[in-house]
């Protein structure tokens, strides 16, 4: 199994420092270990094994390998193959929900700031996550839900539309937050969100 770095970590970790949020980002990527760590499992029991793990400033990337039984019967049973990868894309942000709730639950009882912010860090992750744009999970899931109803090209034409439509929102969304927080790293993290943006049209191509 291949493991990649992404070197843009050190750059937002500069940032997040500068800024004065470091302890948000390392909980951030502390949980995005978890969050892949159940991707991994999920696809561990369904019978795929990891291929390469990228780390990224956000988060982990990870590719999986099929088994070659997926890949004799992708004709007839396609829809199988793509269904494991909604269940794998889906079980990361399910899990940073879970913690989520239950460390928003421990720090109501015991008002606990430290408990905020890992339910904070979950929450990001989750909502993160779920954005559709390829590759993170919301993409993937999007992906494979349009390969199931949609002919390939018309999934990837699809996909593009979705993905321009999500970026023009988010765009105009972080600008006001901009504006009314004062915050620049929101600038920098949807330049990062765009860059996936385009990654992810021209993995489609």
């Amino acid at each position: 199994m291949k493991i990649r770095i992404d070197l843009k970590i050190l750059f937002f970790l500069a940032l997040f420092y500068l800024t004065k949020q470091i302890k948000m980002y390392l909980l951030v990527l502390s949980f995005a270990f978890l969050h892949e760590l159940a991707h991994i499992i999920v696809g561990l029991i369904l019978g795929l094994k990891p291929l390469q793990i990228e780390f990224m400033p956000f988060g982990f990337s990870m590719k999986l390998s099929p088994k070659i039984e997926d890949y004799k019967t992708k004709i007839k049973k396609s829809n199988l193959v793509e269904l494991k990868y909604i269940y794998i894309a889906t079980a990361g942000p399910i899990l940073n929900l879970i913690l989520a709730t239950i460390f928003c639950c421990i720090s109501v009882k015991i008002n606990n700031e430290f408990f905020d912010l890992i339910t904070y860090s979950n929450l990001l992750l989750f909502i993160f996550n779920l954005v559709p744009i390829y590759p993170l999970d919301g993409g993937r899931v999007l992906w494979s839900i349009l390969r199931i109803n949609k002919e390939d090209s018309a999934a990837k034409q699809y996909m593009k539309t979705i993905m321009r439509a999500t970026m023009i929102v988010l765009t105009i969304i972080s600008s006001i937050a901009i504006l009314y927080l004062k915050n620049i790293a929101i600038l920098f993290i949807i330049i990062y969100l765009w860059i996936l943006a385009w990654k992810g049209e021209k993995d489609k191509n």
